[in-house]
């Protein structure tokens, strides 16, 4: 009882990342997947979240044992030119996934409201400015709970309204497939579920414990709990991203029905499964739009704190430009988008093709001991994140020739 009341307090930080991951983009790349392949591509959900569960283990590894976040880590371990290409190039990843969150939050409005998806946008950015800006980190945390718990609660009332075949669904988890004309959909996905600006979030929030990292046995109690709340919350996402495809499955592809928007996913849903669930869908699409425009804009401030040697601060100008940036740019590029769906899937893609460098970096940060000291991974750890890098540029390089 005591270790189960002790695990709680170290639940939070994980939860922040698993937002990141059913987040609107998720939505359109999960939709396309089940309506386009049916069940075939739930082995992608499962083999992205194995990638995902090692390496945001590895990011927080490297926030509990240095006190640094992988940005404020790359700018002083790193010569200041090559920090700041990496640096930039994960901001750019950070205003794609904003652009992603944002826009399905205005999708949402849309559907809901009526609100045109340009003027929706418009009234999603200064929300997730002001909420930022007027509340503690632990209110922050608190909100983003209640969000993933009414999204997971709203997809678990969906999958009662289906008819869920249980052994395609294992089948489709454990047998690899790549059908023609899915490779976009799959890198969409992966890029989806391991995302960039995750990495450089866990490392940040999962110091807001404000632990003693000079004190080696706090470290290694620390490095315990974090994974317990790392695999329960990516745990947690894996369920809600493969009951989307379950659902569109169901509800899509067994009727023939190939999705080309997620307003088109809500409208189809009503005769299939009632008023009630097309309501949730869009409700759900709302809460995850919101919360995960709130931990892209999060990420920005820590990467461009980190570009200045420091820690995420919103006191500071550093932190609140960093903010601000990724949300400016991806509401003016939603101007411009003429296919917001099309524009989903294609952010989630072009994540998956700059996460190498992501996981380059953070590798070569957390196996050296200068920065690592003793907490430097070990041979193992080495082999399994490589194994892991060597996976995701394969398929970013399957990708580009199969594109050529």
């Amino acid at each position: 009882m005591k270790n189960a009341r002790e695990i709680l307090k170290y639940i939070g930080p994980g939860l922040l990342v698993t937002v990141g991951f059913i987040d609107p983009g998720n939505w359109a790349s999960n939709v396309a997947a089940g309506s386009s392949f049916g069940l075939k591509l739930l082995w992608v959900v499962l083999l992205s979240t194995i990638i995902l569960i090692v390496l945001q283990h590895n990011a927080a590894h490297l926030g509990i044992a240095t006190g640094l976040c992988l940005a404020e880590a790359t700018s002083i371990y790193l010569n200041k030119s090559l920090a700041t290409v990496m640096l930039s190039s994960a901001m750019l990843a950070t205003v794609s996934t904003a652009m992603a969150e944002i826009l399905g939050a205005a999708i949402a409005l849309e559907m809901l409201f009526k609100i045109p998806i340009k003027f929706g946008c418009l009234i999603i950015l200064p929300f997730t400015i002001f909420f930022l800006f007027s509340n503690s980190y632990k209110k922050v945390e608190r909100w983003i709970i209640a969000f993933v718990s009414l999204i997971g609660l709203s997809f678990l009332i969906e999958l009662f309204l289906v008819k869920v075949p249980v052994k395609d669904v294992v089948f489709g988890w454990i047998t690899p497939s790549i059908p023609s004309g899915s490779l976009v959909v799959v890198l969409s996905i992966l890029g989806a579920v391991v995302m960039p600006h995750n990495l450089f979030l866990h490392s940040e929030i999962i110091q807001s414990r404000q632990w003693n990292t000079q004190d080696e046995k706090v470290i290694k109690h620390q490095l315990k709990f974090e994974f317990v709340d790392t695999l329960f919350s990516m745990f947690i996402g894996f369920l809600i991203n493969s009951s989307m495809i379950i659902i569109a499955h169901a509800t899509f592809y067994t009727k023939g029905i190939a999705v080309e928007s997620l307003p088109q996913a809500q409208q189809m849903l009503k005769p299939i499964l009632g008023s009630f669930s097309a309501t949730i869908f869009a409700f759900a699409l709302l809460l995850s739009g919101i919360s995960s425009s709130i931990t892209a804009a999060y990420t920005g401030g820590t990467i461009m704190a980190g570009l200045y040697k420091r820690p995420y601060n919103i006191e500071e100008l550093p932190t609140k430009v960093g903010i601000i940036i990724p949300l400016v740019l991806a509401s003016i590029i939603i101007l411009f988008i003429s296919n917001p769906f099309k524009a989903l899937i294609i952010s989630q893609m072009l994540l998956s093709l700059q996460l190498p460098i992501t996981i380059i970096l953070q590798i070569y940060l957390t196996s050296s001991k200068k920065v690592m000291g003793k907490f430097a991974n070990s041979l193992a750890d080495k082999i399994i994140l490589l194994i892991v890098a060597a996976l995701v540029i394969g398929l970013d390089v399957f990708l580009l020739i199969t594109s050529l």
